[in-house]
């Protein structure tokens, strides 16, 4: 599952990042890394972008860098 599919108020963890180099290297310096706890607040009426919550701070995400992060729903 990736991030863009998580339904809203959904807490799940990181377990991938694709992309290339560049594009994982940005997303990584967001606070999104492998492990890391992403909360999804609220999604854009027309579902662009996704507003998260990830290592203490708000973040809001383009759906096509959402589609790159890999999750699984915490236990």
């Amino acid at each position: 599952m990736t991030l863009r599919d998580v339904q809203v108020g959904s807490t799940v963890v990181v377990a991938r990042i694709d992309g290339d180099g560049a594009y994982k290297r940005r997303i990584m310096d967001m606070g999104i890394t492998k492990g890391s706890d992403i909360f999804v607040r609220k999604v854009a009426p027309l579902g662009d972008p996704v507003e998260i919550t990830v290592r203490g701070y708000e973040l809001s995400l383009r759906k096509q860098d959402a589609g790159c992060v890999e999750v699984r729903l915490k236990n």
